[in-house]
């Protein structure tokens, strides 16, 4: 029998990794599982055990996940990484892919999926959730008249963008990623520039059209 796969888990929840842990388990394909709270973590991780799939979320204090996937990713090129996010908009696939990821499923999926794609990208190969995969190929077919613009932005400034744009103030921006208050501010006012907006408002407006946050209107 092949040799097992190795996994490192990425999340902040405890409970959640535990979850996972379990149900990775019950796999005879799956060996050895590592947990990190957070990507700061997985990056030391990474570097003692070099585990064959990294399944990776995206929304953590510090560094983030698409930050994390830039790190790993620049001392570990031939790290293969999985994203298993709870979002489901295009721009987090995109961003994640463009990051170097391997593949993107969400916390939505059966179960079975996330062995499925730890086993395929283990092998060298690449796993994206169908439906996502589907709408992804439609959106690069069609194109987007704003996507540009978030693609400019780097991956801390994205992670800024996306809770200031939830409803997040600049100081509870700041608390949730571990950074100071003056810090978001500078991220904030180049993220403006970027995207060519002056105010929260036309900030939280571009990213509902995006489909990063759910529109409010009726």
């Amino acid at each position: 029998m092949a040799n097992k796969i190795s996994v490192l888990l990425v999340d902040d929840h405890a409970v959640v990794r535990a979850g996972y842990k379990t149900y990775l388990s019950l796999s005879e394909r799956i060996g050895e599982i590592y947990e990190a709270d957070r990507g700061e973590t997985a990056c030391q991780i990474y570097s003692r055990h070099t585990p064959d799939v990294v399944v990776m979320d995206l929304s953590m204090p510090g560094l983030g996940g698409l930050e994390s996937v830039r790190r790993l990713l620049s001392r570990h090129p031939a790290c293969r990484i999985l994203i298993f996010s709870i979002h489901n908009e295009l721009v987090y696939v995109t961003r994640a892919i463009k990051a170097g990821a391997r593949g993107y499923i969400t916390k939505n999926n059966e179960p079975d999926t996330l062995v499925t794609a730890v086993c395929a990208i283990a092998e060298g190969n690449t796993y994206i959730d169908p439906d996502l995969a589907q709408q992804l190929a439609v959106n690069m077919a069609v194109g987007q008249d704003e996507s540009y613009k978030i693609k400019s932005l780097s991956p801390r400034e994205f992670d800024i963008f996306c809770l200031l744009a939830n409803g997040l103030s600049t100081r509870e921006a700041a608390e949730k990623l571990c950074l100071s208050y003056k810090t978001v501010c500078n991220h904030s006012t180049a993220i403006k520039e970027k995207l060519g907006v002056k105010t929260m408002s036309e900030m939280t407006l571009l990213a509902s059209r995006q489909g990063i946050i759910k529109s409010t209107a009726a």
